[in-house]
């Protein structure tokens, strides 16, 4: 593979990549509580691709927008979320997450800890991350059943709204919620191609009980769970 911003380069000078483990999925499946009670558990060193990609990783969109010839500002948030589909939004965002992918592994290569890396978000595709792990068993796809979906878009308040200054609110929201739906669907058919595990979340398992599930499936990878502290 080569070092451009579209294709995933897998030069890992302190081994960082081959120990990753990674959760991969779609939105609102609780990849982060996960990866968070696994980092806790067994003293990982947990890497959220979504607030990498949208806060550290912004200066290097916007230098690519301009390398492309684009204008460095946002996209119109109209443009964006409102007159468009959901099929043309699913399939943008699908296009970009290779270059996405490519900035989450400079992030991590450059890390070196003593004990695995666990990496979440939905940008960790499974035919991204394929070629960088030594096995299908270091990653899980998660992804949310519609009941889940709906209860956490409920739940959480970050899940609620577009937030975006947009004129139609409504038809934006509807539009991500049908965008994030193709996404996760995509990543589903993408893991089970490539012999990659997927846990579908009902809400029938606590965040407790999800993470011990993938705990037990990244055994072979995991230290000893860490004593608790006094």
């Amino acid at each position: 593979m080569t070092g451009s911003d579209t294709s995933a380069d897998v030069w890992d000078p302190f081994g960082t990549l081959r120990q990753v483990l990674w959760i991969g999925g779609g939105q609102w499946a609780g990849k982060s509580t996960v990866a968070r009670l696994l980092a806790l558990r067994y003293g990982l060193t947990a890497y959220h691709y979504d607030y990498h990609d949208a806060r550290g990783h912004n200066d290097r969109r916007i230098a690519r927008r301009i390398r492309l010839g684009h204008s460095p500002a946002e996209p119109d948030p109209d443009a964006t979320w409102v007159n468009t589909t959901p099929q043309d939004m699913a399939a943008e965002t699908l296009a970009g997450f290779p270059v996405r992918f490519a900035w989450a592994l400079d992030d991590l290569r450059a890390l070196v800890s003593g004990r695995p890396v666990i990496a979440e978000g939905w940008g960790l595709r499974p035919e991204l991350v394929a070629p960088v792990t030594g096995s299908p068993r270091q990653m899980v796809v998660m992804v949310p059943t519609e009941e889940f979906r709906a209860r956490q878009l409920r739940a959480l308040d970050r899940a609620a709204a577009v937030s975006h200054g947009v004129s139609d609110p409504d038809r934006a929201q509807r539009n991500r919620l049908e965008r994030d739906r193709l996404v996760a669907d995509d990543a589903v058919r993408s893991a089970q191609r490539l012999g990659i595990r997927v846990i579908e979340i009902d809400g029938t398992r606590d965040a407790d009980a999800v993470a011990d599930l993938v705990a037990d499936h990244f055994r072979p990878y995991l230290p000893p769970p860490e004593a608790p502290r006094a």
